[in-house]
């Protein structure tokens, strides 16, 4: 299993270098040594991590419905570009740039501007997963 820097695992988590050694010092996880003797996190600990703070930032949609759509993302949103028929919707997200393209009525519907609270929900059927060379 790969060993990660605080730095990194804290990128990856979207927290502080700070936080994530506080988190150490509290035993929320073991201190482990990167291959050159840095203090570093477990790649199973960074995971189990990760996936508790998803747990602890899902968001309900902003609604009574249901969705399917299991991946909700709330951000806020940072750039809009309209045309007469569509629009794009930037929105940052934790640490993730998420771009959505939708008719210009939606956008206008939902009262998309710099600025604004919103949660973007994601369903794909095919997701690209890449890992650094």
């Amino acid at each position: 299993m790969s060993t990660y820097r605080f730095a990194e695992a804290a990128a990856l988590l979207g927290v502080s270098d700070d936080t994530l050694r506080r988190w150490a010092e509290s035993g929320r996880f073991t201190v482990s040594r990167t291959p050159g003797g840095r203090a570093g996190i477990d790649g199973a600990d960074l995971a189990r991590l990760a996936q508790a703070g998803a747990e602890l930032t899902s968001t309900s949609p902003p609604s009574a419905h249901r969705v399917s759509a299991r991946n909700q993302l709330r951000g806020i949103v940072t750039a809009v570009k309209r045309d007469d028929v569509m629009a794009q919707v930037e929105m940052c997200c934790g640490p993730y740039r998420v771009v959505s393209l939708m008719s210009r009525e939606a956008a206008d519907a939902l009262g998309l501007a710099v600025g604004v609270v919103a949660v973007a929900s994601i369903k794909a059927t095919n997701v690209v997963v890449e890992v650094p060379t």
